[in-house]
């Protein structure tokens, strides 16, 4: 027979586990309350997701975007702040003692023209870089968007089984990586709450229905180049009393790719992508200047170190071969990878799996499209970022078959979320993430 302190011990760890199980169960119960109170909203959700999709804002001028999430959340009684950090938006509710959570969303639009045919379509013309342009909600930020005021509904009328702080986020500028650390800079974390947790979620081209997560390294390193080749300009039909800057150029554009194909590990990800070209105006003037725009992406710290050295290096010798001057480089730091917390992955992906029974959930690969929602997570918050899928499964299904119609990914102007359900599942997702961390009761 054992020990009356071994009793006493086996029983108050049955009495903690019973406990564990009631809480776990009210959590469930808790959580799976959600999905009502999202069929019931969802009528406005869509509305506000089209209003936003037929009127994009490009980065650091989302005055009317910020407006309508600042709107949005006074009206459920959220403590307002805006033009934090440029257009930034920051909402409070404050619901006794408990974690503070974070939850981002992204307000800024694409530069460039959407071509989906959609009746909601956007048509809007703003300027860029000093040219007028088309803009677009090609990355679904206006569908994280609606989800995020959803998910604050959702709290909010869950309010009375929660306590703690929800630091609702809306942040400018994610398409030029600058927004994060620009409402950092502002005081995010210092004029308002640290928070205990951080979550976001991102639109993927995965059926809908799909949640995908995953611990660790989950994007890429971020980096710009933007190079200038000088030459001296002249007539076409005399080359040779020119230095075409437009050889050197094309040049530096093919031989950089060798610092991906032949000096990086072939085993660790990187890649180099000249995405803008601009010099000359006209086919018989070789011009003074060509100016390269580009991306560079990548994993480890390392490999982000060999690229920048090598497109540096190539750019000089591209330059020297074609006797021109040396080049204008700049290679501007971007994003860094975001790193979802182990812990939080984990408890939160157990509750949507209890609690989203109609939704395939699983663990997916790291993207190789870059976020600064790493910003938030690197001053030293452990939170999560996870996809939730936006296409037809039949749509995703034909794709894959040989010769099947290529999938519109994100930043393509035929991408076209499904709005319903890929706004429910992301409300849905979000919102039993975050009533996991308050450890809803």
């Amino acid at each position: 027979m054992p020990q009356p302190s071994l009793r006493l011990s086996v029983l108050a760890s049955l009495l903690g586990l019973a406990a564990a199980c009631a809480t776990a169960q009210t959590q469930t119960q808790t959580q799976q309350q959600v999905a009502p109170l999202v069929n019931g909203m969802y009528g406005a959700l869509e509305a506000l997701y089209k209003d936003l999709h037929a009127h994009p804002e490009l980065a650091f001028q989302e005055v009317r975007t910020a407006a309508r999430m600042a709107e949005e959340m006074r009206k459920l009684g959220f403590e307002v702040t805006e033009k934090v950090g440029g257009t930034g938006v920051v909402a409070l509710l404050r619901n006794g003692a408990g974690p503070t959570v974070l939850v981002r969303t992204e307000l800024d639009a694409l530069p460039m023209e959407e071509k989906t045919g959609l009746p909601y379509a956007s048509k809007v013309k703003a300027q860029y870089a000093g040219r007028e342009t088309f803009v677009a909600h090609s990355c679904a930020h206006d569908l994280h968007m609606a989800s995020w005021v959803g998910a604050a509904r959702t709290l909010v009328a869950l309010k009375g089984q929660w306590k703690g702080t929800l630091m609702f986020v809306a942040q400018p500028a994610e398409e030029t990586v600058s927004g994060a650390k620009a409402m950092l800079a502002d005081g995010l974390f210092t004029r308002f709450p640290k928070p205990d947790f951080a979550f976001a979620l991102h639109s993927s081209p995965s059926p809908y229905g799909f949640v995908g997560y995953r611990a660790g390294p989950t994007s890429s390193n971020s980096d710009a180049l933007e190079i200038t080749f000088k030459g001296r300009g002249g007539h076409g039909s005399a080359p040779d009393k020119t230095i075409d800057p437009i050889t050197i150029a094309a040049r530096f554009v093919t031989d950089v790719q060798t610092v991906v194909s032949r000096e990086k590990d072939p085993a660790e990800f990187g890649v180099v992508t000249i995405g803008a070209i601009q010099g000359g105006t006209v086919g018989n003037i070789i011009p003074d200047t060509v100016v390269l725009r580009g991306t560079i992406r990548s994993y480890q710290p390392q490999v982000r170190e060999k690229l920048l050295a090598g497109i540096r290096r190539t750019a000089m010798a591209a330059a020297a071969m074609g006797g021109a001057p040396e080049p204008q480089v700049e290679l501007v730091p971007g994003g860094a990878a975001i790193v979802n917390d182990a812990a939080v992955v984990e408890r939160t992906t157990a509750a949507l799996k209890a609690a989203l029974p109609g939704a395939q959930i699983a663990q997916v690969p790291p993207i190789t499209a870059s976020e600064d929602f790493s910003e938030f997570l690197n001053a030293g918050v452990p939170g999560m970022m996870f996809f939730v899928g936006v296409s037809a499964p039949e749509d995703v299904a034909a794709s894959m078959k040989p010769g099947g119609k290529a999938l519109p990914f994100n930043h393509s102007p035929f991408f076209a979320p499904v709005p319903e359900p890929s706004i429910k599942t992301s409300v849905q997702a979000m919102s039993v993430a975050v009533l996991t961390a308050l450890g809803a009761q």
